[in-house]
């Protein structure tokens, strides 16, 4: 050794003069390409064009702010004829299975904290109910039909244990459809699916 410090080679790249020449060939081409079409777009005179009205929008073809659009300016394609626009369709309302009718009671205070039969703690100022065979977690309408007022409850819990009952309802629920005084009402049921 010479006594000198040896440090990394430093590799280098190098581009042929070529390669860059042709990358520029490239651009300049395309840009060309976008200028002529611009220009041709621009001079043509559309066949439903008149004297007094020279100003028109073309069916067809590229608009001139598009022809100088840059090319990170992403262009929105257009939509085929049998394409659907999602975003414009609403949802579909839930298809109901009537239940019938049936009488509701209501449980509130008494049994508030206390554990459902799916596990839940019940809560009375929460929209739910007891049924005695549909499935937790089913949605289903009430309706009480002397008032019209309805409310959708979800099933935690089992039960009426009353001969006669066909759901409990929560305290809210039943403070919704307007039974709170009567403790009971004729209502009709529908499962939400």
């Amino acid at each position: 050794m010479d006594g000198r410090i040896s440090s990394p080679r430093k590799r280098r790249f190098v581009v042929p003069f070529s390669v860059i020449a042709l990358l520029a060939a490239s651009a300049a081409g395309q840009a060309q390409d976008r200028v002529e079409l611009a220009a041709s777009a621009a001079t043509e005179v559309p066949a439903n064009a008149t004297a007094a009205n020279p100003a028109f929008v073309p069916d067809e073809g590229i608009a001139l702010e598009e022809a100088f659009a840059p090319y990170d300016t992403p262009i929105e394609p257009a939509l085929p004829d049998h394409a659907v626009d999602i975003t414009t369709i609403e949802p579909a309302a839930p298809a109901t299975t009537s239940l019938g009718m049936g009488v509701a009671s209501y449980y509130g205070r008494r049994f508030h904290g206390r554990r459902t039969a799916n596990g839940e703690r019940f809560d009375m100022n929460a929209m739910t109910a007891a049924h005695r065979t549909l499935p937790f977690g089913t949605r289903v309408r009430v309706t009480n039909p002397r008032n019209g007022r309805s409310v959708v409850v979800r099933i935690n819990d089992r039960g009426p244990f009353v001969g006669g009952r066909t759901i409990d309802l929560s305290r809210a629920a039943a403070t919704q459809i307007g039974m709170i005084s009567s403790g009971h009402a004729r209502v009709e049921l529908e499962r939400l699916d």
